[in-house]
């Protein structure tokens, strides 16, 4: 029974040597020193601030992308401890002791350190040679660039990481399927192309350019299998199904879990809130949920509310009234109504109640039972401290004379009568009979007389672009509210919801002026779905711009192909130690010429075999071109977009598009010494080439590696001797 025990149980592993020799190499150039400089270096300043917000569970939006990178950023101060407090306001800003700062760098420069197995173990996948994905590898290695990103708190080299990580796992199914489709090793590498693909883009949108790239060619792929008559129609049926499950469902699972995670971490109100709807403000701690917690959720005749202006941006307000009047005429010689100013308010304010009532009816308070408000209904907005009626006639509005005047309505008992008939239309209603709620429902009001939409001005829209937005001195610099006539389009602008509410108790002036100051407690909870949150988030992502503004360290897309910008990270306070962003200029050019070679090459061989001469054999021609696909339409989705993009450019954006270009280098390499070189002279004469080549890129990265690591300190001399270009910015220190 126990005979197996006899022969000793014998465990045997390959272990490949090169990948064991490169991931530690990796290592160290990656993690040598990487807590120095012990200051805030260039983008730091900027991730900081989320980690730090992160820490302490506060709310925050970045229009710079999804919320994986940051929250990395924010397991590696987890991890070290970080308490969030430190305030991240100058580059070059000494951290203090309780910032982790090894930890902070830790999650990216394992990421860059693990780039270079990754970038080996493609070029084995794409069968070349081992010699050549070793050069791909070290060439990875000793990128200066690459370096310099990868040991800070910066997201380029995760993203690079997922890149190719997403390609190497998609090589591998692709290889696998050769031999056993639907098998373990088959699914684990489809799934986690998938995976990586939506890690990709969870922590940048430019990990979407190589996601596409992917899943064209494994279009392109599966296309061919169409036509390959081995495969019955069940099973294309099932590879097509497979791989829309593994590149299509579950990333989308995984992007949404990422943003799921984001948002149960930060539940606390925080300095973002402003820009989101009340209903998302109202589900953190804090905050607006303070101060609607328990609020009434449906809105009846004698409510009192107030009313927030759905666009939010660029700043929040509510609408407003006080007892101040428009002026007789305007500064243009334009007259006015003379009525009570209505506006559009940034700030809490007594001012912002309004009550709800029936035009049937005088009372200003809630029955019993409530008489909800429906879509469609008529109501009356009375202005809570005045008890002044909202109004819109035929007079233009002080801003926006093409508009209608929007006030309050004061009788002066001339020929003009009170117009003050809304009507209430539910935008976001799953019904007609919809009921109107706090917070949840977003409201249009129809004025009955003239069919004007109140709305916050176009002006209010542009603010902070144009002078004379708000209202001159005697509106008190507020916002201007108005009637927009003939209005067939959907707009923000328009659109406002119910902020803070209470059911009206009060009949008289003087109690009811107590009852707005004071905060009401009645049990209905306002907490929105996921899907809802993520919904509104996403969009504030993709929708939030901030003013891109010229950057001393900006660039254009042209200037990266040269190398010929750089950018100062860092800068000692004492000595002539610094940190730039700076490539290998050795592998930035031979990157250039092996596209180019590439190009012409492929050109010459696709006008010869149309010729039906095919100089070089099939496998190898098919070769060329999927490493041609991965390589060069890596570099080529990376990079080439940024020409369409109107933002700020910096020449760290370039780095995925280089990292593809340089995994060509050998490539071409290979490809030249196996084909073009053929006799043995000429072979070894490439291969002597090769190797000085090798050097020269040992040589530059160890020249530059001063400016990479930041030490040793160079003297001013030895700086000017490194400014190999003009359009260098080598910091030089007035003697």
């Amino acid at each position: 029974m126990l005979g197996f025990l006899k022969n000793p149980v014998v465990v045997t592993a390959e272990i490949n040597m090169n990948l064991v020799a490169l991931t530690v190499m990796g290592l160290i150039s990656r993690l040598w020193g990487l807590s120095y400089p012990r200051a805030v270096v260039f983008d730091e300043v900027y991730y900081g601030q989320f980690v730090s917000l992160y820490m302490k569970r506060i709310f925050f939006v970045d229009d710079s992308g999804p919320p994986l990178g940051h929250m990395l950023l924010a397991l590696g101060g987890y991890l070290g401890g970080f308490d969030g407090n430190f305030i991240w306001n100058r580059i070059g800003a000494e951290y203090s002791m309780n910032v982790p700062v090894w930890s902070l760098r830790l999650l990216p420069a394992l990421a860059g350190a693990l780039c270079v197995p990754l970038a080996y173990q493609i070029l084995v996948e794409l069968q070349f040679s081992h010699c050549a994905a070793l050069g791909a590898a070290l060439l990875i290695l000793l990128e200066n660039s690459l370096i310099t990103q990868s040991r800070f708190m910066l997201l380029e080299s995760v993203l690079i990481f997922f890149i190719l990580l997403a390609v190497l796992s998609y090589l591998k199914f692709y290889n696998s399927q050769k031999h056993s489709s639907f098998s373990g090793s088959w699914w684990f590498w489809l799934l986690l192309t998938g995976v990586a693909c939506s890690c990709a883009v969870g922590v940048k949108y430019m990990g979407l350019f190589t996601y596409m790239l992917l899943l064209a060619i494994a279009g392109l792929h599966f296309w061919h299998m169409i036509g390959d008559q081995s495969f019955s129609n069940v099973s294309l049926v099932c590879h097509f199904l497979a791989r829309g499950l593994a590149l299509i469902i579950i990333p989308v699972a995984v992007y949404l879990s990422f943003f799921y995670v984001h948002l149960t971490l930060l539940y606390r109100s925080g300095p973002h809130d402003q820009i989101m709807t009340s209903a998302f403000q109202a589900s953190l701690e804090g905050g607006l949920a303070r101060i609607t917690q328990g609020q009434p959720l449906e809105v009846a005749y004698g409510s009192q509310i107030t009313l927030r202006n759905v666009l939010g941006k660029p700043v929040q307000c509510w609408l407003h009234s006080h007892t101040n009047t428009y002026p007789i005429r305007y500064e243009n010689g334009r007259g006015s109504s003379h009525q009570q100013q209505v506006t559009c308010y940034p700030f809490k304010d007594v001012n912002n109640w309004w009550i709800v009532k029936d035009p049937g009816m005088q009372q200003l308070v809630v029955s019993n039972p409530p008489r909800p408000v429906r879509h469609g209904h008529i109501v009356q907005l009375v202005h809570g401290i005045t008890t002044r009626y909202l109004n819109t006639h035929d007079v233009a509005a002080p801003l926006s004379p093409h508009s209608q005047e929007v006030s309050c309505y004061i009788d002066y008992n001339i020929s003009m009568p009170a117009q003050n008939l809304w009507r209430v239309e539910i935008v976001n209603r799953e019904s007609d009979t919809d009921v109107w709620k706090t917070i949840l429902s977003e409201v249009r009001f129809v004025h009955v007389n003239t069919s004007a939409v109140l709305k916050a001005s176009d002006l209010f829209v542009f603010h902070f672009q144009l002078s004379g937005a708000s209202l001159p001195e005697w509106g008190y610099r507020q916002l201007e509210v108005v009637g927009e006539k003939l209005s067939k389009g959907y707009h923000q602008s328009m659109v406002w919801n119910v902020e803070e509410h209470r059911y009206g108790k009060s009949q008289e002036q003087k109690e009811r002026e107590v009852e707005l100051h004071s905060p009401t407690q009645m049990d209905i909870s306002k907490n929105l779905s996921f899907m809802a949150k993520f919904t509104e988030l996403q969009w504030k992502i993709l929708t939030l711009k901030n003013e891109d503004t010229e950057h001393k360290y900006s660039s254009s897309a042209l200037d990266w192909i040269t190398m010929d910008t750089n950018i100062a990270y860092w800068l000692h306070p004492t000595s002539g130690a610094q940190i730039h962003l700076l490539g290998n200029v050795v592998t930035w050019a031979s990157a250039n010429v092996a596209a180019l070679v590439y190009t012409c090459l492929s050109l010459w061989y696709l006008i010869r075999r149309r010729r039906k001469i095919y100089d070089i054999p099939e496998d190898a021609w098919q070769l060329w071109v999927s490493a041609g696909g991965i390589c060069v339409g890596g570099w080529a989705v990376n990079y080439l977009p940024f020409f369409l993009m109107e933002k700020t450019l910096f020449l760290y954006h370039y780095l995925p598009a280089l990292t593809f270009q340089i995994l060509l280098i050998p490539i071409v390499l290979q490809h030249l010494g196996n084909h073009l070189c053929r006799s043995l002279l000429l072979k070894s004469m490439f291969s002597a080439l090769i190797v000085a080549w090798f050097s020269s890129v040992y040589l530059i990265y160890c020249t530059f590696s001063p400016l990479t690591y930041g030490e040793p300190s160079l003297s001013v001399t030895e700086l000017k001797d490194l400014r190999w270009k003009d359009s260098w910015n080598i910091l030089i220190r007035k003697q």
